[in-house]
């Protein structure tokens, strides 16, 4: 299309690859594998960055039967590849098809007909994505991100209806705190008073009673849900310490901005690196009050540590010794296949009086033996098997307020369970491929989940419905997360791509990258909902400036600071991140979008999990692997 304007070209870059799917898929069905093969061959590098899994699972389709038992090709022969382009651009594309017929223009123009759903609209004449502002300002490598609406079936952004035909009408989201009990509410403020009395806040300080009423005029101003949407059992003391200690570590935390100026807020990591595990460790989780770590393990069994190395108490007596046994480390055994999820109940740290009520009490463990397991941290066993999986169970997370929690599986559901039932109270189905990941909104009102489709799903509770369905992604979801603030989702790949979410327009706010590829395994949002802190198979932990709107300039290379910070200027050659150590690590060159505000490697240590505690500190846990 020589001597046209670059617009439509930068457009129609987007049609590469949906035409070079279903010319491979034509040519097997056609029976002619060879040139099926050198097709293949000859073009499936211009798409091997962002398009790998798909063209794994499409390198040896080689005849018609292949398609029939490949879940990849039998899913794009089925359905059409909806895309969405500008009238300018559409029309550029015929007239270049209808003059050049005789040279493939007709073969082309055969498969837009056939095998596309190609939705046109006007261009944008503000701000949007297709504004002329925002095509030319996306850089060479970024403009074939999917839209939110491309792919297969494809939809309109964030709606949960698939219907080629379905209106843009998305469902209401009530995204508000869940409000407080009447009771507890009344007992909080007491205890708050009381607190305030004993203890007078320093010169300066607020007070705790106004820390609590400065909370709750930041919270958003969208309508909240009803109490009775999601019942929780009726509070009790433990519930008011709970409430008492979150308005406490929200006055002291070290409260963190966004980038100002060009330099990011200063983010101190630290990392609990486990060693000798000889790549036994699936997953590690930490407890709310930073007192915990559990790791699960593939020789089935769950190793959890007092993090001070203090010794962990049991109420059970060693029936040799007539005493409690006493050890920093405990091991938890039950479960006949390897651990791949684990999640501590809510818990709040700085409890003077009475630390031991609002600590972790349990501990939930999911594995491929297709259970979920509740363990008591005070007698260090099993209370509760819950079963009702039929393959192996990825995640399982608590719900913000406890009772409630979570379960993502290889059977392609997600399930959610409450601690009083054996049977789960909600199936949600709707993925194609495994739930790989879940979590809870803030709110408990509604729930996400990630999936090998390359989806991410939001769920209402309430009804079991899904209320938005975010595509964008080209590799599967292996991490997600959503802002304490209730109005943003962050998920993650394993390409190494992090994505940014509005959850009340359902659309996709930007694409974050820096991580290499093999997956992004943990985010974690700070308590203003301001920075994101993500951890990964690239055995670095990256944080990330969740304001910043627009994506800069890339670097192909990171220049790092000793205090693990980077910059975005560009590098032409790999350079070298130095850590407090004064040892360097080498980074290979991959493209880090300019709201990257720091990376800190490790020493072949890939992380698992990173966590932004109540007090804005950052917690990693990695296995070494030499």
């Amino acid at each position: 299309m020589d001597g046209h304007s670059p617009i439509p070209q930068l457009e129609l870059k987007r049609l590469l690859w949906p035409i070079f799917v279903y010319s491979l898929l034509n040519l097997v069905a056609d029976h002619y594998p060879e040139l099926a093969r050198k097709f293949f061959e000859e073009h499936s590098k211009t798409f091997a960055r962002d398009r790998t899994e798909d063209l794994r699972a499409l390198e040896f389709v080689r005849h018609p039967d292949h398609i029939q038992g490949n879940v990849t090709a039998k899913t794009y022969r089925n359905n059409k590849y909806r895309l969405t382009l500008t009238h300018a651009a559409f029309y550029s594309l015929i007239q270049f098809l209808e003059t050049n017929e005789r040279e493939g223009g007709s073969v082309i123009n055969s498969i837009l007909q056939n095998a596309l759903h190609i939705v046109t609209v006007d261009r944008a004449v503000g701000g949007g994505d297709r504004a002329f502002a925002a095509i030319l300002a996306k850089k060479t490598g970024e403009d074939d991100i999917p839209d939110e609406d491309e792919g297969i079936p494809g939809h309109n952004p964030g709606s949960a209806n698939t219907e080629r035909n379905a209106p843009p009408v998305l469902t209401r989201l009530s995204l508000g705190p869940l409000p407080m009990d009447g009771e507890l509410a009344d007992d909080v403020r007491d205890e708050l008073i009381d607190e305030d009395t004993q203890h007078p806040p320093k010169e300066g300080q607020q007070s705790l009673l106004e820390a609590l009423d400065q909370q709750i005029k930041r919270e958003p101003s969208e309508e909240a849900p009803n109490r009775e949407t999601v019942p929780l059992p009726k509070p009790v003391a433990r519930d008011v310490a709970m409430e008492v200690l979150k308005v406490r570590e929200y006055r002291d935390r070290m409260k963190l901005g966004s980038r100002t100026g060009g330099i990011g807020p200063g983010i101190s990591v630290t990392m609990f690196t486990f060693h000798n595990t000889f790549d036994s460790v699936n997953c590690i989780e930490f407890s709310g009050d930073s007192a915990l770590v559990a790791v699960g393990t593939s020789e089935s069994y769950i190793r959890v540590w007092s993090l001070d190395g203090k010794p962990l108490p049991s109420l059970v007596t060693d029936a040799s010794s007539g005493s409690s046994s006493v050890s920093s480390s405990r091991r938890l055994i039950g479960h006949s296949g390897p651990i791949y999820g684990l999640s501590f109940s809510p818990s709040s740290a700085g409890a003077k009086t009475t630390p031991t009520l609002t600590r972790s009490r349990y501990l939930l463990s999911s594995s491929s033996d297709r259970s979920v397991r509740l363990w008591s941290l005070d007698t260090w066993s099993c209370l509760v098997i819950y079963k009702g999986h039929d393959h192996p169970v990825w995640d399982v997370t608590w719900g913000p307020f406890g009772h409630y929690f979570l379960t993502g599986s290889h059977d392609t559901t997600a399930r959610l369970w409450s601690t009083d039932h054996i049977a789960p109270l909600r199936i949600f189905a709707g993925h194609d491929q495994d739930v790989d990941c879940v979590a809870f909104h803030p709110n408990n009102a509604y729930v996400f989940t990630g999936s090998s489709d390359k989806t991410v799903r939001m769920w209402d509770i309430n009804r079991g419905s899904a209320v938005r369905i975010f595509t964008g992604h080209m590799s599967s979801i292996t991490a997600i997360a959503c802002a304490p603030s209730g109005k943003t989702l962050a998920s993650a790949d394993d390409s190494g791509a992090i994505m940014l979410w509005d959850l009340a327009t359902g659309r996709r706010m930007k694409r974050m990258r820096g991580h290499n590829k093999g997956g992004v395994w943990s985010l974690s949002w700070s308590v203003e909902s301001t920075l994101l802190v993500s951890g990964g198979a690239d055995s670095t932990v990256r944080v990330w400036d969740v304001l910043q709107k627009i994506e800069g300039p890339k670097a192909s290379g990171e220049a790092g600071a000793k205090d693990g910070t980077t910059n975005s200027a560009a590098s032409a050659v790999p350079t070298a991140i130095s850590t407090a150590a004064g040892k360097n690590f080498k980074i290979k060159d991959v493209a880090v979008t300019a709201d990257q505000i720091s990376a800190f490697p490790t020493k072949k240590t890939p992380v698992y999990r990173v966590k932004f505690t109540n007090m804005n500190l950052v917690l990693a846990g990695g296995a070494y692997m030499p």
